[in-house]
Order: structure tokens, then C-alpha cells, then sequence
């Protein structure tokens, strides 16, 4: 066991602390983990401080006696600034996107008390991808948080998405000669098609279905629906 916020949390042998806390019941702000996948820390949202160290939550692993602290004005305040700079290196104007109201960004931003961007903002202009006839990528709302370059390697058997290039100028890419959609076999029915947590990756002719009121979000935070997240995706790697 370790003491997380003064609460003790038991843990399995494996886990990571992000494992352990969701499987109590606390949530840890998060946006590039997903329990289906490889962790791959690389939003730093999930932060907390270890026996006094930064860490990952979701790749460091959990061990005994460990003392952790999540839900702290400091990590909040770093979580928060994370937030505001991925707003504005992309185009997340919310009350234009189909994702609103679905979004973990957008939810995340509302969980930390996110009033305003504080940052100027980038307004990039990379390329758009409408090539595919069922799918869009709007690369000025990629967060880059690999999901769909995970969820397309390892359940869907296509490696159609990488990241190219480095710090700012990295880049989501489609594994095609052309480095477009439609020269891939990406189908609506792939895990990557829906596994983005903001709107770069979305499924054409659904956009705004869901009226106000009845979005992912409407009813509940994103730590909410996240720690129901976490209970599906353990359960169905317990059975895989």
C-alpha cells in the first residue's frame, strides 16, 4: 500500500500509481492514457509528486510506502497551464467543434477551472486531411497524444498513424506513400477512429448528433466518466 492525499490505496503487483489510484476511486487528470493501451506518458497532466519527485502516474510504478500527492494547489496549477498551452498550439474553438461536449480536453479544461486560454494563441494552419470518404483529420486539434497511432497498431493490426519530427514541430502522420487517408485501409469501424480525445480524428456526417444536454459531458466530469473508463478497460484486459 502507499498513502496518496493522506488516503492509503492497495496495489497489484504492475501497477502503475495512475492503476492503482483509478481502481480506488481517485482520479488523476489524464488525457494521452487510456487503460486499453500501453501507457506512453507523454501529456505530463497525470503529475504528481512522489516521495517529493515529478512523476508520471501513469508510467511510474506503484510501490510500498510510497507517499503521493495528487490533488495539490501546485500539481493543479501545472495541470492547468498544460491545459491552456494545448489550447492554444491548436484550434479548439469549442462552440464550433463537433467534439464539443465529448471532448476530454475540453472536459479536463472544465475540471481544473480553465476560464480563459492565458497563452496567445498559436492559430497553426497544418494540413487537413478530407481525402477519406467516412473520416477527417484536422491536424490543428491534434494534441498528440498517440492514442490513435496505439489504438490503429495494436487492436485494429494497421499502423496507419505516427508522429513525425520533434518539439514543435511534431506532427500526426499517416503511414501512406501519398500521406493521405484515403490511401490507407482506416475504416470507420477501427478503434482509431474514435479513440481521439479531442476532435482531429472525427467520423464524417455525425458531427453535432448529440443535441446540448445530452453529450458525454453534460452529466458528468471527465474524472467521472474516466474512473467508469478505467473499470471497463481493466475488466476487459482481465478477460483478454
Amino acid at each position: 500500500m502507499f498513502n496518496l492525499d493522506g488516503q492509503v490505496i492497495p496495489f497489484q503487483e504492475g501497477d502503475t500509481i495512475m492503476d492503482a489510484a483509478m481502481r480506488a476511486g481517485v482520479y488523476i487528470p489524464h488525457l494521452c492514457h487510456d487503460p486499453e493501451f500501453t501507457p506512453h506518458g507523454s501529456c505530463k497532466l497525470c503529475t504528481v509528486k512522489v516521495n517529493g519527485r515529478n512523476c508520471s502516474a501513469c508510467t511510474f510504478p506503484a510501490a510500498a510506502n510510497q507517499t503521493v500527492f495528487n490533488n495539490s494547489e501546485e500539481l493543479n496549477e501545472i495541470r492547468l497551464t498544460l491545459t491552456q498551452m494545448l489550447f492554444v498550439e491548436g484550434n479548439h474553438f469549442c462552440p464550433s467543434c463537433e467534439k464539443s461536449g465529448n471532448c476530454q480536453l475540453q472536459g479536463v479544461g472544465y475540471e481544473l477551472g480553465m476560464l480563459d486560454t492565458h497563452f496567445p494563441l498559436f492559430y497553426p494552419q497544418r494540413q487537413m486531411d478530407a481525402s477519406h470518404p467516412d473520416i477527417l483529420l484536422d491536424r490543428d486539434r491534434c494534441i498528440l497524444c498517440s492514442l490513435c497511432v496505439r489504438a490503429s497498431r495494436d487492436v485494429d493490426g494497421k499502423n496507419v498513424f505516427a508522429i513525425s519530427g520533434r518539439g514543435i514541430h511534431s506532427e500526426l502522420v499517416v503511414n501512406a506513400e501519398s500521406g493521405l487517408l484515403e490511401d490507407t485501409d482506416l475504416s470507420a469501424d477501427d478503434r482509431a477512429a474514435h479513440i481521439c480525445p479531442v476532435g482531429a480524428i472525427i467520423v464524417k456526417r455525425h458531427g453535432f448528433e448529440a443535441p446540448i444536454g445530452e453529450r458525454l459531458f453534460d452529466h458528468q466530469t471527465v474524472g467521472e466518466w474516466s474512473l467508469d473508463q478505467f473499470d471497463t478497460g481493466e475488466q476487459a484486459w482481465q478477460r483478454d
